[in-house]
């Protein structure tokens, strides 16, 4: 499903529409025994379309949460781009249906947006907070989970904490891309007001900046959310190591020109 089918680009079939629309996918639910509720896609609709997809036959409905979903939710700062993780779980686990919802840790594509652009401008990474520590997962890791919830009855009716397998520092992080990229990198650290500056001068909402800075300070010393082996359990291997992330991902991190 694709708001643009035609700039989807998929070599699959794609329906046209809208979750945060559901009725513009009504039809498209025909059929359909499992759906996956995007927090960021469906926005405020995540009650109405889980309702639709009932109403329609579905039977299983995945949401993808986050494991800050029980946090304040001024204190959430993906909440301040969209996300609606905590109506997303509320709206499976209440919806009388077969439910997962995988309340992800950190992205490990998060890091491009931390450090990408500094990096593909030179070696040296310019961040605050650099012995802030969290478990960065690989998306195909989360995609692998999905499917597993989405295909078969395996973990219906569970919340699921998923985690990258090691907890890393922001430190650690540059380091790694270091050793995977061949480079010898260097992480600078500013102050709070400084990277403030920087990611709203970047067009990043100052809201988020703000939430992400006071998250960073509250849990400065200790990670907030350490490595669990949820994704082991549900694949039989342990979650994949942060590097195989960045050589998966190197172009993020490299100028072409360079």
């Amino acid at each position: 499903m694709s708001r643009d089918a035609t700039a989807a680009a998929l070599p699959v079939p794609v329906v046209e529409a809208d979750p945060a629309q559901p009725r513009s996918l009504a039809e498209a639910l025909d059929g359909v025994t499992a759906l996956f509720l995007h927090p960021r896609a469906v926005g405020a609709a995540a009650a109405d379309l889980v309702a639709l997809a009932r109403e329609r036959g579905v039977r299983r409905v995945v949401a993808l949460s986050a494991m800050n979903v029980d946090d304040p939710l001024a204190e959430q700062p993906s909440r301040y781009r969209g996300d609606r993780n905590k109506e997303a779980e509320d709206a499976v686990v209440g919806s009388g249906l077969g439910w997962t919802s995988l309340r992800v840790g950190a992205f490990a594509g998060n890091a491009v947006g931390m450090f990408g652009a500094q990096l593909r401008a030179g070696d040296v990474v310019r961040y605050p907070f650099p012995g802030f520590a969290e478990s960065p997962i690989h998306e195909r890791d989360i995609a692998e989970v999905a499917a597993r919830a989405l295909l078969t009855d395996d973990l219906v009716d569970q919340r699921l904490d998923l985690t990258g397998p090691r907890s890393l520092t922001h430190a650690d992080m540059v380091a790694i891309i270091g050793d995977v990229l061949g480079r010898r990198l260097r992480y600078e650290e500013i102050t709070v007001a400084e990277a403030t500056a920087r990611m709203v001068a970047h067009g990043l909402p100052e809201p988020f900046v703000t939430a992400l800075m006071a998250r960073y300070t509250k849990h400065a010393d200790a990670p907030q959310h350490p490595p669990t082996d949820d994704v082991a359990k549900v694949l039989g291997r342990p979650a994949r190591p942060f590097a195989e992330w960045v050589a998966d991902n190197a172009a993020a991190f490299q100028n072409a020109d360079r």
